[in-house]
């Protein structure tokens, strides 16, 4: 199984991750079929973010990150899995406010898009608790401490 990552970096951040480590961690998150698969992540400014979250959610403010799950037509062998589109300067702002390290916060809002991209949410408290559950085994398989901890950094 290949999931295709494809970032796009439409901001200009010294702090953005390289785009490899954002294929690492959204591939650490691939909980899909066998079959190749592709993703898009797009790094924005906190314009288009705003603009999106607008559009889509309703939600006049820029946001961390947007999942646009795709349904592909049938007759169609590609498998784009979706969009999601992440926002550098709320992902470096909320990382100082939550006092994590940059990179971890990086991690978990791809991992956090890739799975609401597969189907899982946390609209309700069974679903997030079974989404943290998640996003905690990946995130501490790849090396970061859990996001959710209060003193995770």
């Amino acid at each position: 199984m290949t999931l295709v990552v494809e970032v796009q970096q439409a901001v200009d951040d010294v702090d953005l991750p390289p785009s490899d480590q954002v294929g690492d961690w959204a591939r650490a998150a691939w909980r899909g079929p066998p079959e190749d698969a592709e993703v898009v992540v797009r790094i924005t400014d906190e314009a288009e973010s705003r603009r999106l979250n607008h559009r889509y959610r309703d939600r006049d403010r820029p946001t961390n990150v947007l999942s646009f799950p795709y349904e592909p037509l049938p007759e169609l062998d590609l498998l784009h899995v979706g969009d999601l589109v992440i926002c550098a300067p709320v992902v470096r702002r909320e990382a100082v406010e939550q006092g994590k390290a940059v990179q971890a916060h990086w991690a978990h809002m791809v991992v956090h898009g890739m799975l609401h991209l597969q189907g899982y949410d946390h609209d309700t408290d069974d679903e997030a608790g079974a989404m943290e559950a998640l996003e905690t085994e990946i995130l501490t398989r790849l090396g970061f401490p859990a996001p959710y901890d209060e003193q995770a950094s």
